[in-house]
């Protein structure tokens, strides 16, 4: 193998050139789903087919990457490479480079994601963020039988299943996995939101709106709505990522609101009872279903090699191994050419992709609120401040005016 390995917690010195070859550093982050070996894995693929570089990964402390990538930066330390963070901010400042047309032309969707038109962010994969997986012998136990169509049914079978003894949903969000708890907050902004005003974010950004707009009030006050009625327990803030998913698999609730690398996990960690898929329910029963067409990578302007980095960052994403690898370890949607996921693939992923392709022929797919990565996205750090602000909402601290108030203001602090 012509590249050599090696890895260590992210924070390390940047990248460098030497009569041995490029040092590259590459930011990474963990899940269940993608621990260390998987990317042990991935990045081995990749330097095998790049001569003269050696690879230092970085590992974020939390999947908050974007957050902690603005940290390195104003320390010096912007790694040379990384995947999965919102390019938002740094390519307007000149740190990220731009992929240009040739690059993108193995991509399903190349421009996805623009700022000023151009593409920081290889878009490799879409992900439903989230979809509903329902435990079907809980849902007949309680008389429903079938999934929830509109927002209605949804309070419906929420209220059943209470009356039944049987907590409607799973959230999580303790630790430093507070994102976990943002997805009840993203379904209601996509059917509520961004089903009427798909670029309601870029008119946030652009100052032509706020976050007190009735809109986006509505939609945080059915998350805090779901908690009052009990159908949210806020005891579930306490668990990690990890710790929601078992108790899902515990038949601690009906219903797991979660993006749609749940379903890999699914599959390969078969649950006692069957799972279903639905997309979270709008009030007038169309199908809308937030997703992200992203998750690649994107390379420092400062890398000390920007050619290298780019080819070994387009090796990493169409490796098709490591395409493979993306799809049984976390449920990728992939969104390159021609691509065609392993026929082995479990009844969940199956179930997975339909309803997502469901929202695709209803025109009813939208961006994922607190994901995006183009024009408009939240700036740095704000996804984390959100994710933290839910926990109140959740709780009761905050109601959604307060909510929506708070995202002013951390707005406001985030330009500063």
């Amino acid at each position: 193998m012509a590249a050599a390995l090696s890895g260590c917690t992210a924070g390390g010195k940047q990248g460098s050139s030497s009569a041995s070859g490029t040092e590259l550093t590459f930011l990474t982050f963990e899940t269940p789903n993608l621990d260390a070996a998987y990317w042990d894995a991935a990045i081995a693929r990749a330097s095998a087919k790049v001569a003269g570089v050696t690879i230092k990964k970085l590992v974020a402390p939390t999947v908050e990457r974007t957050g902690y990538v603005k940290q390195l930066d104003a320390s010096g330390q912007l790694p040379d490479i990384m995947i999965a963070v919102n390019p938002n901010g740094f390519a307007q400042a000149g740190k990220f480079v731009a992929w240009t047309d040739e690059d993108l032309a193995a991509f399903v969707s190349p421009h996805s994601n623009p700022i000023d038109g151009k593409i920081y962010q290889l878009p490799y994969n879409t992900q439903p963020t989230p979809l509903v997986y329902y435990n079907k012998v809980a849902f007949a136990s309680a008389g429903i039988t079938t999934p929830p169509q509109t927002y209605a049914q949804l309070l419906d079978a929420c209220a059943k299943l209470k009356a039944k003894g049987i907590n409607p949903f799973v959230v999580g969000g303790g630790g430093k996995d507070t994102w976990a708890d943002m997805y009840p907050l993203i379904a209601c902004v996509a059917t509520d939101v961004y089903k009427s005003k798909p670029t309601w974010l870029a008119d946030r950004a652009a100052g032509k709106t706020t976050f007190s707009d009735p809109l986006f009030v509505k939609a945080v006050g059915k998350v805090a709505d779901l908690a009052k009625a009990g159908y949210i327990d806020p005891a579930g803030l306490s668990r990690s990522y990890a710790d929601t998913e078992q108790a899902f698999r515990d038949r601690k609730g009906a219903m797991y609101p979660m993006g749609s690398w749940f379903a890999a996990s699914a599959d390969a960690k078969k649950l006692d009872f069957e799972v279903g898929v639905f997309a979270w329910p709008a009030d007038d029963g169309s199908v809308v279903v937030p997703a992200y067409t992203g998750g690649g990578m994107s390379v420092s302007t400062k890398a000390p090699n920007v050619d290298l980095a780019k080819k070994w960052a387009l090796a990493f994403m169409l490796d098709q191994a490591n395409l493979d690898g993306s799809v049984k370890a976390d449920g990728s949607i992939i969104a390159i050419k021609g691509y065609q996921p392993p026929a082995d693939m479990g009844p969940v992923y199956k179930a997975t992709v339909a309803a997502y392709q469901q929202a695709v022929g209803a025109n009813g797919v939208v961006n994922a609120f607190s994901v995006e990565g183009g024009d408009g996205s939240l700036l740095p750090g704000l996804a984390d401040k959100a994710a933290i602000g839910v926990q109140d909402l959740i709780t009761g601290k905050k109601d959604a005016a307060q909510y929506t108030a708070f995202l002013d203001a951390e707005w406001a602090k985030a330009k500063q």
